[in-house]
């Protein structure tokens, strides 16, 4: 949007906000599902569709997998069928925690694939793993929910997207974040024009835990009888058995893609889905490991800067992200859209907007314009919108992440479009795996964000 196109839809907002919500008071106003246009199932008034009931799998059933699928079965017509996980002991998890002792378990993937029963399958795996198995279910007709990041590498991502362009199954990167209600807020104010027009943009990370340093616990009766180590391993370099390196495996590069991969990430997808912008064109990140020095090769502190050029629905501008593992104070996790005119930090169920005064870059050169009434006491005063503004979802909100699994789910019964199908996936992950490009090999990293390929 150009500069006038952005000034003028700044004042539409500021006479809307006079009216509205915003120039009714300071007090915190509710986001009522009534306020934001909610995709699939959540929008719909009863219909369902032929596909009523969902039968589906889970591939990399650890802690988050788990909790994926726990998640869609909160969402009527949906039944786990089965699970594959290296780990033998995943097997009595998963029967006790969802209390089905019919749910099929397996060690490999392929028994997953081979179903001909199975609509959509959850894969949460390490990140090594994503591509190879979402494009053998893609390819045997099955809808796929990927964890995110959606690859582990820029060389990755296009085989991929290939895969899920041929197969028409439904296919969705879970970078849940975005598809909260409070980024669909932060997405109308913005393209209101509430700050203005954008320059810069900020996420910060804050953990000071063991456990949210990728600490995790070490099953007791873990060994090579209980993993099938080599099967982990993949095509990763071929290492005697470790089990800090499967139960801790974001804390390898063989496995995981550091912080950036973990939670830059999920800054990049929530930014990009505000903004409609497909990403930047310029990566520099730089960092350390300062604490936690238990033998991971992943930075446990890093910073980036990406500089993302105009286009979508953005101008050119300026994104700092940070992660640190060893905040003193910790619980911040942030993100916020800077304007010249105001600031908008954004949660999963919150937004806060932030306005300044605005004024005339020219007004200097104007002075001798005035009349002579404003020469004499100068310019009328203005009526200001509220310095802060709140919305705030309803206390039952289900959250971000029962959305976006309800988006996905929707989209395997009635072929909808996702919100973060294979294209919007690379290009968010692409991003974070810039920043581990930059900071292993030390340079600046050059990204084509439309060609999605290195410059």
């Amino acid at each position: 949007m150009s500069r006038r196109g952005r000034l003028q839809s700044r004042r539409s907002f500021l006479e809307t906000a006079v009216a509205g919500s915003l120039g009714a008071s300071l007090t915190p106003s509710i986001l009522r599902a009534s306020d934001r246009p909610l995709p699939g199932v959540l929008a719909r008034s009863g219909r369902r569709s032929s596909l009523d009931d969902l039968q589906i799998a889970l591939v990399g059933a650890g802690g988050m997998g788990q909790g994926d699928a726990e998640t869609a079965l909160e969402i009527p017509g949906v039944k786990l069928l089965a699970a594959a996980d290296v780990y033998a002991g995943r097997e009595e998890q998963i029967h006790e925690r969802f209390e089905d002792t019919t749910i099929a378990f397996t060690r490999e993937y392929e028994a997953i694939v081979a179903r001909d029963d199975i609509d959509a399958v959850i894969v949460a795996t390490p990140d090594h793993w994503h591509q190879r198995i979402c494009i053998d279910l893609l390819d045997s007709g099955k809808s796929v929910y990927c964890e995110k990041p959606m690859v582990q590498t820029l060389a990755e991502g296009r085989d991929l997207i290939a895969a899920a362009d041929r197969s028409g199954a439904t296919f969705q990167v879970g970078s849940q974040h975005l598809s909260g209600i409070g980024l669909e807020k932060a997405k109308e104010l913005y393209e209101a024009g509430a700050i203005g027009e954008l320059n810069s943009a900020r996420g910060y990370w804050a953990r000071n835990t063991p456990w949210g340093a990728w600490q995790w616990g070490i099953p007791d009766d873990a060994s090579e009888e209980t993993v099938d180590w080599t099967r982990f391993l993949g095509h990763a370099p071929r290492v005697d058995f470790d089990p800090l390196r499967i139960f801790r495996w974001r804390c390898y590069q063989d496995y995981g893609t550091g912080v950036a991969g973990d939670l830059f990430v999920h800054f990049l997808s929530s930014l990009h889905f505000i903004l409609s912008s497909h990403g930047p064109e310029r990566v520099v990140a730089t960092g350390g490991l300062r604490f936690w020095k238990d033998g991971r090769d992943v930075p446990d502190f890093m910073q980036a800067t990406l500089d993302y050029p105009a286009g979508g629905g953005h101008p050119a501008f300026n994104l700092a992200l940070t992660v640190n593992f060893m905040d003193g104070v910790s619980g911040e996790t942030s993100l916020q859209l800077i304007g010249n005119e105001g600031l908008l930090e954004v949660w999963n169920d919150r937004v806060i907007l932030r306005q300044n005064r605005g004024y005339d870059p020219l007004g200097v050169f104007k002075d001798d314009q005035q009349s002579a009434v404003e020469q004499e006491y100068g310019p009328r005063k203005q009526m200001l919108p509220p310095a802060v503004a709140e919305w705030k979802a309803e206390d039952d909100y289900k959250g971000a992440y029962f959305d976006h699994m309800v988006n996905f789910l929707e989209g395997v019964r009635s072929g909808s479009p996702v919100v973060e199908d294979a294209r919007f996936g690379m290009r968010a992950a692409a991003a974070a795996l810039c920043c581990n490009v930059s900071y292993f090999e030390n340079r600046i990293v050059g990204w084509d964000p439309e060609a999605m390929e290195l410059t």
